[in-house]
């Protein structure tokens, strides 16, 4: 099993200008991490993810580019494919898309314009379709909310296929994952959660007709630069009573190594390791999480 090990920034992040972004890439590409993550909310002060992701493909040459994750209901399939199949291109194939539903916020859906009870349908019609523009000369198609006649995108992308990740931890993100994802990567979960949530996808993907590759299981793990916030260990505790904070947010970088083997026991092997709070020196900061996590890495 490969264990691999990426970095990612969450939704609230000083690290939206160029010199600070460019420190936070040179210093991936140079320690030689996996790959970067990086999230989406309209309202929140991180930067887009495929503008964000195109500064950086331009920087590096072997560091994968990841969306942790990127919204896709409300949005034309037809324009994000030739967006992420450009990407694709233009980094050599380095391209990791992982799409979600969406926060469910007032003010992140008054972007996209989608209902909250139409999210999840808009996802399951839009998601085929993204495959389909990568790899057939013209599409036709007739659905509920998008209609295309001998539609076609160019150029393809540089990978064939484009592994298309998915999150979460809901029964009915398990379901989705199973029916329509190429690997699984959810976000403040537990080792508990991958044990019990990876053989409900590979039952589901099998009822399918399908199979998840057994390397494409994962998480995101964050971890603590200055301690676990007293604001999100109350959140935490409200949302997930039953568990242990630490069970989900490394408190400290010397904790982060233990938490992930945890993880890779109960069979993930891809892991984005996030900051809560950030360093003021990228440089140095992410030195200290590589000489951690380098090790785990076969």
């Amino acid at each position: 099993m490969k264990v691999r090990v990426g970095y990612g920034l969450g939704t609230r992040t000083i690290t939206n200008d160029a010199e600070r972004f460019a420190a936070l890439v040179d210093g991936l590409e140079a320690l030689r991490f996996d790959s970067l993550w990086l999230s989406e909310k309209i309202t929140d002060d991180c930067p887009d993810p495929v503008v964000a992701l195109s500064f950086a493909a331009a920087r590096t040459t072997k560091l994968k580019l990841g969306t942790s994750v990127m919204v896709l209901p409300g949005r034309n399939p037809m324009l994000l494919a030739k967006e992420l199949a450009s990407l694709d291109r233009l980094s050599g194939g380095r391209l990791l898309p992982a799409f979600g539903l969406g926060q469910v916020d007032p003010a992140e859906q008054q972007a996209f314009g989608v209902e909250r009870t139409e999210r999840a349908k808009r996802f399951d019609e839009a998601l085929p379709l993204l495959r389909r523009f990568w790899t057939e000369d013209a599409v036709d198609h007739e659905g509920t909310f998008f209609r295309y006649e001998g539609a076609k995108v160019l150029p393809r992308p540089v990978q064939q296929p484009i592994e298309i990740w998915l999150g979460g931890v809901a029964p009915s993100e398990l379901r989705r994952t199973g029916r329509l994802g190429d690997g699984w990567l959810p976000s403040f979960c537990t080792p508990d959660d991958v044990a019990a949530g990876r053989p409900e996808i590979e039952r589901i993907a099998a009822e399918h007709d399908r199979e998840i590759d057994p390397e494409h299981f994962g998480a995101l793990v964050p971890y603590a630069v200055d301690g676990i916030p007293d604001v999100l260990a109350a959140f935490l505790a409200k949302r997930r009573p039953d568990i242990d904070v630490r069970d989900v947010v490394a408190p400290s970088v010397d904790a982060l190594a233990p938490l992930l083997e945890r993880f890779i026991e109960v069979g993930a092997s891809k892991f984005v390791a996030v900051p809560i709070g950030e360093p003021s020196d990228w440089s140095t900061h992410l030195a200290e999480v590589a000489d951690v996590v380098k090790p785990l890495q076969t």
